[in-house]
């Protein structure tokens, strides 16, 4: 009709697009929406337990900290030993390394380690053995940071405490099994001290591996008695809860029970337990070995564990809720061992770390509402502990662990590929030829030398890693192996004292190789029975003529 729009008549159905654009659109869509944007953005990010992980792993496999781990010998004839355990299929029950004890008991307690490090050796060389002990390490901090902050901890504090541990712990930075030990540590005291109860059946399967790969599984036991006293002190001081303790004491005892018999599973069985007693009761090596004296606070290391125990102190008057005892005891363990023993640092460290994390930022949390300090102060309190509180719920929050993983490959990758990254050499592991002597071993190997050679204790791991079986040595660090009266007459040879050369003689000993600034080396230059045929900026080989 004229004036009027003649409507358009619409068609009886709306075409569709196919089925797969459809689905590709509604894909684009979802993406493209803020909310699973951010997501997507949000799996991305790395938590700090990751960025924690990826920063020790590189320093202490690619960094100026990886030469650290290779700086004490063991770790040469830790892996001679997996060797010959994959060689021969069996595990040694006589000494095979040394000229001296060859022939003679030796309780190669660690030889689950020694197996697996020199199967990693065997793939990847002195790389794969650095990378590995740094993931082990990275592996246990990490750990513990997660924890503490699973246990109240705030996410500043617990990152103060877990970076002053690393501190106190990098004395013992070394690839050696004790490594292995302080993840161990971890896992025990997390278990033992759930409020799961189901959790201790893992106690007894974990130490059967522990009393295999390290000496440090008595530690475990240290713990479960601190636990059980803990107990026995609830159940009396507690009637009303007394059926509950008593409940917990039975389980306990009978975890406690199966982990003692789980240590008998062993290569030598009982034997392992009277050896290790002797050995720790020797007083004569106890006083001598370093790692097993008292440490020495003029070093960094030690300071930081002494800054550890002042906030150990602080942080238990000052803390808001009183503690269970059992972790007060915990902590008063810990504070002993690390002064009693070096070796004893990082375990301690640890332990404190997972025990003062949560008090520590409670008693901040608590200081922002303090009217006994001045206001300005109260309000920076309260800041940090609100942003603190922010950042640790969203730093849990972060599970997707794809840095983490992708860095672990790449260091694998390298360590498979000559610890090269394409054009980039990312690992480079060698023992400093400053510290152990590298080109006296090369002369020794190129010269045919085969005869027994008298050297530093220090020095025996790494020339058992380096000649055997071809040479041996007279004397190497496995001081449970020798004894305290062999290392007495050692010491008297090393320091030059009354009768050193008789107890040479009496040896057979013809070649030695020590310290080219020694005392011993001086006296050696003298004496006309020897002769100096090779000598470096670290050491100097005699032969008896």
């Amino acid at each position: 009709m004229p004036g009027k729009v003649r409507a358009q008549a619409l068609p009886a159905k709306i075409p569709q697009p196919p089925a797969s654009q459809l689905n590709f659109d509604e894909r684009t869509s979802k993406l493209a929406s803020p909310g699973n944007r951010s997501r997507w953005l949000h799996s991305l990010l790395p938590s700090v337990a990751d960025l924690l992980f990826i920063a020790l792993l590189l320093a202490l496999s690619c960094g100026a900290l990886g030469r650290l781990l290779l700086r004490d010998g063991d770790t040469g004839w830790h892996i001679r030993n997996g060797q010959q355990i994959l060689r021969t299929h069996a595990i040694p029950r006589v000494d095979s390394f040394s000229a001296t004890m060859s022939g003679h008991a030796w309780y190669a307690w660690e030889w689950l380690y020694d197996l697996l490090i020199a199967a990693i050796h065997q793939v990847f060389g002195l790389n794969g053995v650095v990378f590995y002990t740094a993931a082990i390490i990275a592996a246990t901090f990490v750990l513990t940071f997660y924890l503490a902050m699973r246990r109240g901890g705030g996410l500043f504090c617990t990152l103060f405490l877990v970076v002053l541990s690393l501190a106190a712990s990098a004395v013992h930075f070394l690839a050696r099994p004790h490594v292995v030990s302080w993840l161990f540590t971890v896992i025990w005291f997390e278990l033992l001290d759930s409020s799961n109860h189901r959790r201790l059946v893992y106690l007894p399967p974990l130490m059967l591996l522990w009393v295999n790969l390290h000496g440090g599984f008595l530690l475990g036991f240290m713990l479960l008695g601190i636990y059980l006293f803990a107990g026995i002190v609830r159940y009396f001081a507690e009637k009303e809860q007394r059926a509950e303790s008593a409940f917990w004491l039975k389980r306990l005892s009978l975890v406690t029970a199966l982990s003692a018999l789980a240590t008998l599973v062993n290569p030598y069985g009982y034997r392992l337990h009277i050896h290790l007693y002797q050995y720790l009761s020797d007083r004569f090596l106890m006083d001598r070995i370093t790692e097993f004296r008292a440490p020495d606070f003029h070093g960094p290391a030690q300071q930081c564990f002494a800054i550890l125990l002042l906030i150990a102190i602080v942080t238990l008057t000052s803390a808001r809720r009183k503690p269970p005892l059992v972790h007060v005891l915990v902590i008063l363990f810990a504070a002993f061992s690390g002064l009693y023993a070096t070796r004893n640092l990082p375990t301690s460290s640890l332990l404190l770390v997972l025990l003062l994390a949560p008090m520590l930022s409670q008693s901040v949390a608590g200081a922002g509402d303090n009217p006994g300090i001045a206001s300005w102060l109260r309000g920076l309190f309260s800041n940090v502990q609100t942003f603190g509180a922010r950042m640790s719920a969203f730093d849990l929050e972060l599970h997707s662990h794809y840095w983490l993983v992708l860095v672990f490959a790449l260091g694998l990758w390298a360590c498979a590929h000559g610890g090269r990254l394409g054009a980039t050499q990312l690992l480079n592991a060698y023992f400093d030829d400053k510290r152990f002597p590298v080109r006296a071993a090369e002369v020794i190997e190129g010269r045919g030398i085969h005869e027994p050679i008298f050297c530093p204790d220090l020095w025996g791991g790494y020339l058992i890693y380096r000649l055997y079986p071809e040479t041996k040595v007279v004397v190497d660090d496995r001081h449970d192996l020798y004894g305290d009266e062999f290392f007495k007459d050692y010491l008297r040879i090393v320091f030059v004292q009354p009768d050193w050369s008789k107890l040479l003689d009496e040896r057979h000993v013809n070649l030695i190789l020590v310290q080219q600034d020694s005392s011993l080396a001086s006296i050696l230059r003298q004496t006309p029975p020897w002769a100096l045929v090779y000598q470096d900026s670290t050491a100097a080989l005699f032969e008896r003529k």
